[in-house]
Order: C-alpha cells, then sequence, then structure tokens
C-alpha cells in the first residue's frame, strides 16, 4: 500500500511539474503577444504626445498660456522659434521654416508664410508666427490620422480572412479527429485511457494559436510604421492591395506636377525688354481672376493695375495704360509675328503661351507651365525598381503639354484630355492587365480612385475628403513616398506570408505525431509557444519604418528666364 501511495504522488509531482512549465510557456507566450502589439499601438498613440503641454495665445491684446484642450476656432496663437504648433492653423503674420516630420515624414522643413496651413506638433524653426486655429485639439490632423489608424487596424485583409476562415471550420474538424482517435484507437487497443489521452494531445497540436496571430500581428506593425513615415494605410485589405500592384496611374496635376504654374520664359521682340513685357502682363492680369495670373503677378515686382480691362471670353484681356491701348491673349486673338516659332516651340513643351500687345504692336510673350515636381522623374524610376511594371499619366490637360511633362518624368503610357468618367475607363482599361493603384487629389479622380484595386491620395493632409476616401494617402507632397510606401507593403505581405507558412508548418507536423503517440503534451505546447514566438518575432520586422530607397538631393527648382530680344525683321 505504501508503494503504491509513493508511485501515485510521484505520478502527480510529474503531472504538477509538467503543468508548472506549460503553465510558464503559456505565460511568456501571452506577454510577448501582447507586447508587441502594444508597442505598436503605443508607437502611434505616441504621436499624440508631440503636441505641447501649453500653448501661448492672444486674446483681448494680451498673450495667455493655456492648455491646447481649451482653443477655440479663431484663436491667435503665437509660436515662437523651436516651439511646437498646437493645433492646425493658417499663419497670419511671420515667416519660418517648419519641421513638419512627425506629420507628412518629410525630412526638409518647408517655408511657410501668411495665408498657409500649418499642422498641430510642426516645430517652428525660425521667427515668431503669428497662427489663426482652425481646428480644435481633438479634431485637429494629428487626431484624425490616430484616429483613422486606429480603426483601419481593426479592418481584415485578405491574408487575415483567409487566417479567419482556416480556424473556423479547424476547431470542429479537430474535435471530430480527437473523438475518431479516441474511440477508434480505444476499440482497437482495448486501452481507452491512453487513447483518450493521445486525443488530447491531439486536441491542443491542432489549436490554431500561431496561425490567427500571424497577420495581425503584421498588419497592426506595418500600419503603424508606415503612419510614423507620413503614409496613412486603412487597414488590411488597403495593406495587402498597395503589396499586389503592379501598375501606377498617376494624376498630372497637383500629383506629378505642383499645381503651382510659374512663368518659365518671357519673348521680347525689337527693344522692348523681358521687365516692360511683364510689367503689361502684370497690369492686366491684376483685374482678372484667370488661373495664370497668380503667376504672372509673382514674375514681376510691378504692381501698376492697367485701366478699363476688359474680358475677352476665350481670348484674353485688353485695357489702357496711361491712354495706351494694351492687350493680352492667347495666339490668334493677338498675332504672334516674329514670335510665332518661338511661342510653338514652347507650346511643344507644354506651355501655355500667352501674348503681349501695346499700342497695336505685339511686344512679347509669356510662357507660363505647372512645372513637375523635382522628385517626379526620380519616383517613376524608383517605382519600376520595386516592380512596378507600368506607369501611365492621366490627365484631363491636352496632349502636347502631357506628353511634354510626361517624356521629362520618364512616363510612355500618356492618356490625356480625358474626363473623369475617361479616367474611369482608362483604369479598367489598366487593370484587364495588372492590380492599378490610382495616384491622385482624392477629389477631382474620385470615380478612378474608387474603381482602382487601391486608390492613392497625395498629399492628403490639408484635405479631409481625400484622407477618408482614399484607401492611402501620402500625407507629405513627396512623391518619392509613393515607392517606398509600395516597398514596404510588399515586404509586410512577404512576412504575413512566411507566418502563414510556418504556422500551416505546425500544425501539419504536430496533429498526426501527436495522434500516433510520438509526441506528449508537454513537447507538443513547447513546439506551439516557440512557433508562436517565431511568428511574434517575424511579425514585428514589420513594425521598422518604410526604408528610404532615395538618397540624392533634389535640385533647386528652375527659375523663370528671358530669351534673348528677337528682332521684328527676323
Amino acid at each position: 500500500m505504501r508503494r503504491v501511495c509513493r508511485l501515485l504522488a510521484e505520478h502527480h509531482r510529474d503531472q504538477l511539474a509538467e503543468a508548472a512549465t506549460l503553465a510558464f510557456l503559456f505565460a511568456i507566450s501571452e506577454a510577448l503577444e501582447s507586447y508587441a502589439l502594444t508597442r505598436t499601438r503605443q508607437g502611434l498613440r505616441a504621436l499624440m504626445d508631440l503636441v505641447p503641454d501649453r500653448a501661448t495665445v492672444r486674446r483681448d491684446g494680451r498673450e495667455l498660456d493655456v492648455d491646447p484642450a481649451e482653443l477655440q476656432l479663431g484663436d491667435l496663437l503665437v509660436v515662437k522659434a523651436g516651439e511646437r504648433v498646437a493645433t492646425d492653423g493658417t499663419i497670419r503674420t511671420g515667416r519660418s521654416a517648419l519641421d513638419q516630420s512627425a506629420i507628412t515624414g518629410e525630412s526638409v522643413p518647408v517655408e511657410r508664410g501668411p495665408g498657409e496651413d500649418v499642422f498641430a506638433a510642426a516645430i517652428n524653426g525660425g521667427g515668431v508666427l503669428e497662427v489663426e486655429v482652425t481646428a480644435r485639439a481633438g479634431e485637429n490632423s494629428l487626431a484624425r490620422v490616430v484616429r483613422i489608424v486606429e480603426e483601419a487596424q481593426d479592418r481584415k485583409g485578405a491574408g487575415q480572412r483567409l487566417a479567419d476562415r482556416v480556424a473556423r471550420p479547424l476547431v470542429p474538424g479537430v474535435l471530430i479527429v480527437a473523438l475518431l482517435v479516441a474511440v477508434i484507437g480505444s476499440l482497437v487497443s482495448g486501452d481507452p485511457g491512453e487513447w483518450i489521452n493521445r486525443a488530447l494531445v491531439v486536441l491542443v497540436a491542432a489549436s490554431p494559436c500561431a496561425f490567427a496571430i500571424a497577420v495581425p500581428i503584421t498588419v497592426v506593425s506595418a500600419i503603424g510604421a508606415a503612419t510614423r513615415a507620413g503614409v496613412l494605410i486603412k487597414g488590411g485589405a488597403a495593406l495587402e492591395a498597395l503589396a499586389s500592384v503592379r501598375t501606377v496611374a498617376l494624376d498630372k496635376t497637383g500629383t506629378l506636377t505642383r499645381n503651382q504654374p510659374t512663368v518659365i520664359d518671357t519673348l521680347t521682340t525689337g527693344g522692348t525688354t523681358a521687365d516692360e513685357v511683364l510689367a503689361v502682363a502684370a497690369a492686366l492680369e491684376g483685374r482678372s481672376d484667370h488661373p495664370l495670373a497668380a503667376a504672372i503677378l509673382a514674375a514681376t515686382d510691378r504692381t501698376a493695375a492697367a485701366d478699363d480691362v476688359q474680358n475677352v471670353a476665350g481670348s484674353g484681356l485688353t485695357g489702357t495704360i496711361d491712354d495706351v491701348a494694351v492687350r493680352l491673349g492667347r495666339p490668334g486673338f493677338i498675332d504672334a509675328g516674329p514670335l510665332a516659332g518661338h511661342v510653338a516651340r514652347l507650346q511643344e513643351q507644354g506651355a501655355t503661351v500667352v501674348l503681349v500687345e501695346r499700342a497695336g504692336r505685339t511686344i512679347g510673350a509669356v510662357a507660363v507651365r505647372d512645372e513637375l515636381r523635382p522628385e517626379a522623374a526620380e519616383a517613376v524610376a524608383l517605382l519600376r525598381t520595386v516592380g512596378v511594371r507600368q506607369v501611365a499619366m492621366l490627365t484631363g490637360d491636352n496632349t502636347a503639354t502631357a506628353r511634354a511633362l510626361a517624356a521629362q518624368a520618364g512616363i510612355d503610357d500618356v492618356r490625356a484630355e480625358l474626363l473623369p468618367e475617361d479616367k474611369l475607363t482608362a483604369v479598367h482599361d489598366l487593370s484587364t492587365k495588372a492590380p492599378v493603384a490610382m495616384v491622385g487629389d482624392g477629389i477631382n479622380d474620385a470615380p478612378a480612385l474608387a474603381s482602382a484595386r487601391v486608390g492613392i491620395a497625395m498629399g492628403a493632409m490639408g484635405s479631409d475628403v481625400a484622407i477618408e476616401t482614399a484607401d492611402v494617402a501620402l500625407m507629405g507632397s513627396d512623391l518619392r513616398a509613393l515607392p517606398d510606401a509600395i516597398g514596404h507593403a510588399r515586404r509586410a505581405d512577404r512576412i504575413m506570408r512566411q507566418n502563414l507558412a510556418l504556422s500551416a508548418l505546425i500544425l501539419l507536423a504536430l496533429v498526426p505525431l501527436a495522434g500516433l503517440g510520438i509526441l506528449g503534451l508537454a513537447t507538443v505546447v513547447a513546439a506551439h509557444e516557440i512557433a508562436e514566438l517565431l511568428v511574434i518575432a517575424n511579425g514585428v520586422r514589420a513594425a521598422r519604418r518604410p526604408r528610404r530607397t532615395h538618397t540624392s538631393t533634389l535640385p533647386a527648382p528652375r527659375a523663370a528666364h528671358t530669351v534673348p530680344a528677337l528682332d521684328p525683321a527676323a
């Protein structure tokens, strides 16, 4: 009797030791899983800590130190050098270089002045700014990004849905297999205890723990890392869609170009100077709301306005300067005369040319063009290095302008003079060959963005509509973030596939070995926990920020220039 009791005690001690070991392994796995998920979410939430604890606001002629949560629309913030902006606003006075890297991911400070928008958490690098509040603390761009990303992290991608689809029938399937093992084994061997124990081990072996966490840990890590780099990816589905892209369709205005027309050439005739031509043009455009007016006015310091300015619909402007008749307009409305060859050349290069006439004689011409972003050609080249096979330009602009700019950017597939519905058709056409990403401003290109495999809004920090409607939003204005984002998504997709493959391999190996009695409970649980640790460690690799594929320094924007005066007799 004593020997029997001693054997039972030793057996229970063995079970207690085994149970303690299993509990320890489970605790380690759960703790690491919790740590990995918490770290990625805290990394995103840490963005909110970039907002200063206090803000200086001017009210009733006095400067007050207040909590940013107390700021109201219309308040005037005083932001000194080195301070962070407490919330979104518009600069009223002052000019400075602002570091907006925390929001847009752009490492180079941007110059901002009166009338321009600034975002919460931007660092003022220069003089004192007075900023009118346009969003409360809980509604600013930074808070909006954090909220959208946290919501996006809960959306399931195709890979995550695949894991769920596998895990859902797996549970009843494993119960049936375990029951069969217990019943058939007991009937054949006559030892129910042994086979019931094996059935329980099979249940543990078939537990899809690693499978369940394989995709979510990667998605959460990848989305958090992308957001910190200025790329807003709205959920696992968007992440996987971005990874699948093989064709990129780019809108021209505001995406490939700055959407800021500038004077690129000034032509003159006879003894007229470039300054005189620009002065006459600016005098007429000063009374106009034409899209080219701002570019011409910015090209000259002369601010005198013409008198009796009349708009000739579809042709140009007429008026007088010191009682001398002047006109500005398109070729045909004004005779190009000796400038015809140069005007044709500039139009072939994608410029819009207006001729200037004084006292019935053509004195010159001004060429205006919305220039490419300085990084556009590099971004297009980088897209091909991350697996994009085709890059297309979709634009409503005229064919000559589109082809000229596309050639500079290195784009061969140009589709111009498109209405919004035509862009939709173009995206459908491209989609028949490969998954397409459409990149636009998120508003005018909405039909094309919605129909593409993934819609990407460019420079979306200033547009609520862009952030809310696009699958992916590039929060800065550097187009090179696009290939970075695609490369990051492809890497995350590879990690997800590795995790799913490892999880499936573990199940396929453990279940038959457990059913045959080769592996015991402790070994099965240890294998599961080790696999889960490997899946977590691999998934967390996606938390690295998108790797910059570019290192070159961008050239300074090309300044407007003039060509030598032309001889009227030429």
